[in-house]
């Protein structure tokens, strides 16, 4: 479950702040540019709603600041890397994954909007994106991921999704086979790690839809 209670609006059709994500759904569904993220408290939601979007959302966004028993148990995030994340509206519902340059924020890969897929098996695609890319460019940078789902999945070279095949998600559906494919006939020497979002804040590629 998630831990935001408050979402901003920045752009939508009745910007604000509201209590739920069923209420922000109805203010950016269908509003093309639509800027919104959730927040754990309403006082974090006030400061943001008079802030610019930018210092939350996209390349600019402010970073969580760690506290030190956090650093020690867990250290700082290698920014040099890649991260990866996905965004659902619904379970199952529209789905789209990307990956970016974690230093610099920059997107280096977008995939979607899909019908009908699943937020797990937009995170699984977008980490095996990212392990596909990076053999492609005989990179050495290691991937970053949220989802302990996705890392499972890719240690399985399998998904175990519940989503049931349809004639909207069909696409989708290929779209899996083919990266359980690549997995299983590709030798993986990228250093994947786990994002760790209570002490660094929301990964870098996060579509700020939560």
């Amino acid at each position: 479950m998630s831990k935001n209670k408050f979402f901003v609006v920045w752009e939508g059709k009745e910007p604000g702040i509201y209590r739920s994500w069923e209420e922000c759904k109805r203010q950016i569904h269908g509003f093309e540019g639509a800027l919104f993220k959730g927040f754990a408290t309403e006082a974090e939601a006030r400061e943001a709603m008079v802030s610019p979007c930018w210092d939350y959302i996209g390349k600019n966004a402010k970073p969580k600041q760690p506290t030190t028993d956090e650093i020690n148990k867990y250290g700082m995030p290698i920014i040099d890397s890649i991260s990866v994340d996905a965004a659902c509206s619904g379970n199952p519902g529209v789905m789209e994954y990307r990956g970016v340059y974690t230093k610099t924020g920059e997107e280096i890969f977008h995939q979607g909007p899909f019908k009908q897929g699943t937020n797990n098996v937009g995170e699984f695609l977008a980490l095996v994106h990212g392990l596909a890319f990076l053999k492609q460019k005989n990179s050495s940078l290691p991937l970053y991921t949220d989802s302990k789902t996705a890392l499972a999945w890719v240690k399985l070279k399998k998904t175990r999704t519940r989503l049931e095949k349809n004639a909207n998600n069909a696409l989708l559906f290929d779209l899996v086979e083919r990266a359980e494919t690549w997995l299983q006939n590709n030798e993986v020497s990228t250093l994947i790690l786990k994002w760790e979002t209570t002490v660094w804040g929301e990964i870098p590629a996060d579509f700020g839809r939560k």
